[in-house]
């Protein structure tokens, strides 16, 4: 088959050894992004098979309409930008591995890492050295803290134990029946929703990105955060209602965000004013962006390409398609 794979934007893959998952294939691997639909479409004109980076592209019905020949979408994950009921229109198969099993540890590690840049101001100090300042600050310490994970799922576990290494007292908070199964395994629920965001030194997200979670967060928990607590955000920015986290840091409820995601992106925008806040810490959407991951949760979208290529398609998202 003709496979096209998007937004490879380091030409990571051809590097990696899931890439030989492809070898009985005609590979073509784009490193830029390109947003135009028509200019898109050109690109994919004769592919059979498109292989989405995450959500760096977001697959719509004026895309499909224009791609007479693509029978195959392969990715890994949720789906949020790729309009199912077009690709079924269409008649394009859509596959992706969302249960794959494993948590990512690349997301957990940034997670943990912009805990501690937020706590010990490291991305000021380091800019103040390296501008002749020394010191500009006192951070603090993350042992006795406390540090609220919302969410009960594979990565706030994850994090969960790296907190605890260092020290840290862990709370959580989530659905209902996310807090019944934290109950279940031993772990301490917040006595409330406002207690969780009070009482949190540190606040991280960890929750999927639904009609149901979009906007969870709202102003109302941020003005609950104290003046010195920080939020973390690695999952997604839809998570917290829109303005909320702007308006938050400017009250200084919370005091400090240290976030990997923003509403648009890529954000390239300097003066942006989320962006330039001076009590902001940001990464651009790094938290999956290790060789190992990429390893990982390609080899599973390669061999979706495989199996489907061999007649016998996994992890199909609109099975109904298949066939036609």
């Amino acid at each position: 088959m003709k496979v096209h794979i998007l937004d490879d934007w380091f030409d990571t893959l051809r590097g990696l050894p899931c890439f030989d998952l492809l070898t009985d294939h005609e590979v073509t691997v784009w490193t830029d992004h390109e947003p135009d639909p028509a200019a898109l479409a050109a690109r994919l004109v004769e592919a059979d098979c498109v292989v989405l980076f995450r959500e760096r592209t977001h697959v719509t019905r004026d895309l499909l309409e224009r791609l007479p020949n693509l029978r195959l979408i392969s990715q890994r994950g949720a789906w949020p930008h790729v309009d199912v009921d077009a690709c079924t229109d269409a008649g394009v198969l859509l596959c992706s591995n969302k249960g794959a099993d494993g948590a990512n540890y690349a997301a957990a590690e940034l997670t943990f890492a912009l805990i501690l840049s937020a706590m010990r101001q490291l991305p000021q100090q380091m800019a103040s050295v390296k501008a002749g300042g020394w010191q500009m600050g006192v951070g603090r310490t993350l042992r006795g803290r406390t540090l609220g994970l919302y969410g009960y799922g594979r990565i706030g576990r994850v994090v969960a134990e790296y907190a605890r290494a260092f020290g840290m007292e862990v709370v959580w908070w989530a659905s209902e029946a996310g807090r019944a199964r934290a109950q279940a395994d031993g772990e301490t629920v917040a006595p409330s929703r406002a207690a969780f965001f009070a009482e949190s030194d540190v606040v991280s997200l960890h929750q999927r990105l639904t009609p149901e979670t979009r906007g969870i967060v709202t102003a109302e928990d941020l003005a609950r955060m104290g003046p010195k607590s920080v939020l973390v955000n690695t999952s997604r920015a839809g998570l917290i209602a829109p303005g909320a986290l702007l308006d938050g840091l400017n009250a200084g409820c919370p005091g400090m965000a240290a976030i990997d995601v923003f509403d648009s992106e890529p954000l390239r925008d300097p003066a942006d004013p989320l962006l330039a806040h001076p009590n902001l810490i940001a990464t651009p959407h790094i938290g999956f962006v290790t060789e190992d991951e990429f390893d990982k949760q390609f080899a599973d979208i390669f061999a979706q390409v495989n199996a489907y290529a061999q007649g016998a398609p996994i992890h199909m998202v609109n099975p109904s398609v298949y066939g036609q």
